[in-house]
């Protein structure tokens, strides 16, 4: 097929300076810019299934690791969404400077959702898939047990002892393990992928960066951002995702009933649609494209 032999293109990767750290981020293409953010762990080898496709359909596509994950720098410094916003803002400001459609996975989701918010100016649309809710959840979002267990996962990983915490979960039988929690699909969980979100864990700085991004504060929520987007939103949810169930959709579900918002739910699919079912995706993606253009 097509679709396969494009996603088995290798991604080019570049380095650029922020703020004196190191930001690695690929591109591909020409055209009108998508950039692309990925989730808490991941990198921007999480988009190598929807890059050449998206670039071969005539965008401009960019991704990057954010600061802290991937390849790029890992600095210990406070993780919050406004850091993030504003890497992504900088970044926008020097290779991109014309209105993009940003495109985010959980975390990344959330970081669209609030460069469509904040910087209305830089967008012309967004693609949220799986979005979260926070940076980390909220004490109310959890019950009483659950809160307590995150409490107590927490205070480990800012203790003397969190490195130990940190070995633990970043062992590639864990990160396996976890991601056939998330992934509906056992055969998308692949020695590359878990390759893929083991390699950046051995950088120096790795353990510390984790501990405080665990930690950081939740930021805003979508219900706070959603009143600001004036944009075009394309909302697509694997409906079998544990991680950010299907119901948090709903918030998005209401806004569409007055703003040009499209909700669609892939069935069957966990909580990374467009690595675990990308066909479906990139098909979403460039057909509500084409609606927006015409």
């Amino acid at each position: 097929m097509v679709i396969e032999s494009l996603a088995k293109q290798s991604l080019e990767k570049h380095f650029w300076n922020w703020q004196g750290h190191q930001i690695c981020y690929t591109t591909a293409g020409a055209g009108q810019p998508i950039v692309l953010i990925h989730g808490f762990g991941a990198s921007i080898g999480h988009w190598r299934k929807n890059i050449p496709v998206l670039a071969a359909a005539g965008y401009q596509v960019y991704a990057l690791d954010l600061l802290g994950l991937g390849a790029s720098d890992k600095p210990l410094v406070p993780y919050s969404v406004e850091l993030w916003q504003a890497l992504l803002s900088d970044f926008y400001q020097t290779h991109i400077n014309t209105p993009a459609i940003w495109v985010g996975n959980s975390i990344g989701g959330l970081l669209a959702l609030s460069m469509l918010a904040d910087f209305p100016e830089m967008a012309q649309g967004g693609v949220l898939l799986n979005a979260a809710g926070g940076l980390s959840h909220r004490p109310d979002e959890l019950n009483l047990p659950l809160r307590l267990m995150m409490g107590a996962f927490n205070q480990a990983v800012r203790s003397p002892f969190g490195a130990l915490v940190f070995n633990q979960v970043r062992r590639k039988s864990n990160i396996r393990r976890s991601l056939r929690q998330v992934y509906r699909d056992a055969a998308a969980v692949t020695d590359e992928l878990v390759d893929m979100l083991y390699e950046p864990s051995c950088h120096p700085g790795a353990a510390k960066v984790f501990a405080s991004i665990i930690t950081a504060p939740p930021g805003p929520s979508p219900i706070e951002l959603l009143p600001k987007v004036k944009s075009p939103l394309l909302v697509i949810w694997g409906e079998a995702d544990p991680w950010t169930p299907i119901d948090g959709a709903k918030v998005y579900q209401e806004f569409a009933q007055q703003h040009p918002v499209k909700v669609v739910g892939i069935p069957d699919t966990g909580h990374c649609p467009h690595d675990e079912r990308p066909e479906a995706v990139n098909a979403l993606i460039l057909e509500w494209l084409e609606e927006l253009n015409s």
